[in-house]
């Protein structure tokens, strides 16, 4: 599919990210890797479907209005749901071998499609030149030969941006996750060059940015991959800079003084300011003067106490929030549900393991 490489950069991020997210909801390893792109309409897409799905609607609003949307393999979604509802394995491969799908089963799938919704919304705003919100609607099930299409359902009608991402997941046989945007929507995310000059060669000085623009998706290999993850620093870097200005910090919240310390000593290599509070400290206090890099809350159980905290400092960079990583002693599955879906991008299990969060906060601070 010719052009789109801005939007195909964007996608690839959202849903590695995604898989890693989803991946930590779940409490095992779950990777959705970008594999190709092309151009289909409604009707040659469905079609083509052998097994049912689901269809998940995402309403994109402010300055990019319209809607895309996620397909998933209906015994994926079984899949990733008995997993994250806790149902022993040999229940789980009967199931998506009958594709037994209940009430259950459909809530906890809403969660983790909340999760892979909540990657897209943290990748968009942070790439995107304008303001994007993205909203989660509620799952449509669609069943070849017993469910009918229509001019609107399972969506509607017209010509799509097809990207379709490799689900994987140790002991698992996975399909597909298919994002299908429509043309002019994907044109608003991604807007067509007119009246460009003529591109230059890299022989004679063409930037990076320029040699980007003319590589096409999945057709440069290695090279095109290294462009996508420079432009999408380049990205997030300009947006953190429009966001917050000052002293490059880390900010480290825990009650525990001993364990704040040890933190903060750890953190030190980043050469950044590491600031230290306890988790009723002022965050806006905290923020004054700093670009904080990242925010690393403690404290012994997850609770309501300690998530709350994720919200703080989210609502103050509401535009391009710093990585928040959570570390507690007693963690619940559903208390990683909540501190993802609260903001964190991490979690951390006490007594620290001190090479995993030096590598934690090496990855989230971008430091080689």
């Amino acid at each position: 599919m010719d052009g789109y490489t801005t939007l195909y950069n964007i996608l690839e991020t959202a849903l590695k990210q995604a898989g890693e997210e989803s991946g930590m909801l779940l409490g095992q390893e779950l990777s959705i890797a970008l594999t190709d792109s092309l151009t289909t309409s409604k009707a040659s897409y469905f079609g083509g479907l052998d097994d049912g799905c689901f269809v998940l609607a995402v309403d994109s609003g402010e300055s990019y209005p319209g809607q895309f949307y996620l397909v998933f393999s209906l015994r994926d979604a079984i899949v990733m749901s008995s997993i994250l509802l806790g149902i022993p394995p040999a229940r789980i491969q009967e199931k998506k071998r009958l594709s037994i799908i209940e009430s259950d089963d459909i809530d906890a799938f809403s969660e983790i499609a909340n999760m892979i919704n909540g990657a897209f919304n943290t990748v968009f705003q942070g790439t995107l030149p304008e303001k994007i919100r993205l909203k989660l609607l509620s799952p449509k099930k669609y069943i070849p030969e017993i469910d009918q299409l229509s001019e609107e359902e399972p969506l509607p009608d017209g010509e799509y941006l097809m990207y379709r991402s490799k689900l994987e997941m140790p002991g698992q046989e996975m399909n597909y996750l298919d994002v299908l945007i429509p043309v002019a929507l994907g044109n608003l995310y991604d807007p067509p060059q007119e009246n460009a000059e003529p591109e230059p060669s890299p022989e004679v000085g063409a930037s990076a940015g320029e040699q980007a623009a003319v590589l096409t998706p999945g057709a440069a290999g290695e090279e095109s991959a290294g462009l996508s993850a420079a432009e999408r620093d380049a990205g997030e870097a300009t947006a953190a800079v429009a966001a917050a200005t000052g002293i490059d910090s880390v900010i480290v919240l825990e009650d525990n003084s001993e364990e704040r310390q040890q933190m903060a000593e750890l953190v030190a290599f980043t050469g950044y300011e590491v600031a230290e509070g306890t988790l009723n400290a002022d965050i806006k206090e905290l923020f004054a003067g700093r670009n904080v890099r990242l925010v690393i809350i403690g404290s012994q159980d997850a609770d309501d106490r300690e998530l709350a905290v994720c919200i703080k400092v989210n609502a103050i960079r509401q535009d391009f929030p710093p990585p928040i990583i959570m570390s507690a002693e007693y963690w619940t599955r559903t208390a990683v549900l909540k501190a993802l879906k609260y903001g964190a991008r991490d979690i951390i299990i006490k007594p620290y393991d001190n090479e995993d969060v030096v590598s934690k906060v090496r990855r989230y601070c971008k430091i080689p």
